[in-house]
C-alpha cells in the first residue's frame, strides 16, 4: 500500500531496522533510533542495487517520489543512476570550488610562468579587480553574459569606456583559460561583442610632417639643457625605439664595433630580444655620451644621486617625464610631440618613401604579427634590408634638419 504523510509520521522505531515500501522499489528504511530514510531499489547490469534519496522529512514524500522517477529515466538510458547521482554531485562539487576568483588566480600566475612583464600582469591583476566583487565566488561554469553585461556597465556608467572594453577583454581571457582547462564550456564576453560604448580613440602626438618634423630636429639640435636628454631625444628620433627601451638601456647591450645594439626580451613589449641596427650617425651620438655616462651601467642615468658614505651609488635611469617635459620645453605642446611620436613619425615617413618593404619596417619598429598561422610562417628578419633602411633613415633626418625636403623618389621611378 502506498505511503501517506500521516503514516510516515506515525511511524516508531523498532528493535531491527525495517522497510516500509511506497511501490516501484520505493521504500522508507526506519532505523533503529528513529531515522527514516528514502530508498530505491533497482537492478542494473544483472544485479541488485540501492540509491539513497535522501532522509525525511527533509525530503517530502512527493519529493521522494519524484527522484525515484528520475532515477527510472536514468535507468532507461542505460545508466547507472548511482554512477550518475556520484558524478553530478562530484561536477557541482568541482563547479563550486572553480569559482571566477580561483581562475583569475590561476590566469595571473600562468602569466608570470611565461614571463609576462610585470606592468602587464599589475595591469591585468587591476582590471580584474572590478570584476571580482560580482562574480568572485560565482562557479566560473555557470556565470551568464547578463552578469559580465552588468559588471561592464557599471565601469562603463563612470565614464571609463576604454576601461570597460579592456575589462570584457581580459574576462574573456580567463574564460578562455577556463575551457582550455576543462573548467567551462564557454566565453560569455563572446556574446558582449558591440554591446559597450566604442571610446574614442586617442592618437599619440607626432609630427609626420616633413617640414615640421625637420623643425624640430633642428630644436634637438640646439637643445641647451642635459646633455643626456639632448642624446636621448638624438636616439629616439634615430631609432624610433619605444621610449622605455632607451630610458632603461644599458651600455652592455651596445656594440659599437658591429653597430648594433641589442634590446633584452625582458624589456620589449613583445617579450622578445630585439635587434636595432646603428647608423653612423647613431654612433656618433653614442660615442659622445660615452665620456658622459659611459662609468656606468646606465645609457641614459638621471640626475641627483651622488654618493653614499663615501661610495658611488648607481643612479637611477632618467624619468618617464624627462623627454616630453623637454619638448614642451621647446615649444612644442601634448597635442603635437610626445616621445613616443617618434615611432609614428619613422613609420610614417618609412612607409611613405616607398623604398622598403612594410614587413622590414614593421619588423624595425618591433611589431609582431597578430595573426599566429602568418606569424609561423613569417620568421624573417630582413636584417641586410634593416641596416641599409636605418642609414637611410639617418640621412634622411639630416637632410630634414638642413632644411631639404623634397618629394620621396621611388624606386624604380623614372
Amino acid at each position: 500500500m502506498p505511503l501517506t504523510d500521516v503514516g510516515i509520521r506515525a511511524l516508531k522505531p523498532g528493535p531491527t531496522p525495517r522497510k516500509i515500501s511506497d511501490g516501484g522499489g520505493l521504500h522508507l528504511l526506519v532505523s533503529t533510533a528513529g531515522g527514516k530514510l528514502w530508498r530505491w531499489s533497482y537492478r542494473f547490469a544483472g544485479k541488485q542495487k540501492t540509491l539513497a534519496l535522501g532522509a525525511y522529512p527533509d525530503v517530502a514524500l512527493a519529493e521522494a517520489r519524484q527522484k525515484r522517477d528520475q532515477a527510472r529515466q536514468v535507468l532507461k538510458r542505460g545508466e547507472d543512476p548511482a554512477q550518475h547521482t556520484r558524478l553530478a554531485k562530484l561536477t557541482a562539487a568541482t563547479q563550486a570550488a572553480n569559482t571566477f576568483d580561483a581562475l583569475a588566480d590561476e590566469y595571473l600566475a600562468k602569466l608570470a610562468r611565461e614571463g609576462r612583464a610585470e606592468a602587464t600582469i599589475n595591469k591585468t591583476t587591476w582590471l580584474l579587480d572590478f570584476a571580482r566583487g560580482s562574480l568572485g565566488a560565482r562557479p566560473v561554469a555557470q556565470i551568464s553574459a547578463v552578469e559580465v553585461l552588468d559588471v561592464l556597465r557599471k565601469v562603463e556608467g563612470r565614464g571609463r569606456h576604454e576601461t570597460a572594453r579592456r575589462l570584457r577583454s581580459t574576462i574573456g581571457s580567463v574564460f578562455r583559460y577556463a575551457i582550455a582547462t576543462a573548467r567551462a564550456e564557454s566565453d560569455p564576453t563572446f556574446a558582449l561583442r558591440g554591446a559597450l560604448t566604442a571610446p574614442q580613440v586617442k592618437h599619440r602626438a607626432a609630427l609626420t610632417d616633413p617640414n615640421a618634423f625637420g623643425g624640430l630636429l633642428r630644436a634637438i639640435a640646439g637643445y641647451d639643457g642635459q646633455p643626456t636628454t639632448s642624446a636621448a631625444l638624438q636616439l629616439l628620433s634615430l631609432t624610433f625605439v619605444r621610449p622605455g627601451e632607451l630610458r632603461l638601456a644599458c651600455w652592455d647591450e651596445f656594440d659599437l664595433g658591429k653597430g648594433v645594439w641589442t634590446i633584452p626580451a625582458g624589456r620589449t613589449k613583445m617579450r622578445r630580444p630585439h635587434a636595432v641596427p646603428l647608423a653612423r650617425q647613431t654612433l656618433v651620438v653614442l660615442r659622445e655620451l660615452q665620456p658622459l655616462t659611459g662609468y656606468g651601467k646606465l645609457l641614459l642615468p638621471g640626475y641627483g644621486r651622488g654618493s653614499s658614505a663615501g661610495k658611488p651609488v648607481e643612479p637611477r635611469p632618467i624619468s618617464e617625464n624627462t623627454l616630453n617635459a623637454a619638448l614642451r620645453r621647446m615649444g612644442y605642446g601634448s597635442d603635437e610631440m610626445s616621445s613616443h611620436g617618434f615611432r609614428a613619425v619613422a613609420s610614417s615617413l618609412l612607409n611613405e618613401s616607398g623604398r622598403f618593404n612594410p614587413d622590414a619596417i614593421e619588423r624595425q619598429l618591433a611589431h609582431v604579427e597578430a595573426n599566429d598561422v602568418r606569424r609561423a610562417y613569417h620568421r624573417a628578419e630582413y636584417w641586410d634590408e634593416r641596416v641599409a633602411m636605418m642609414q637611410w633613415w639617418a640621412d634622411h633626418l639630416d637632410a630634414l634638419r638642413d632644411g631639404d625636403v623634397r618629394p620621396f623618389k621611388r624606386r624604380g621611378a623614372a
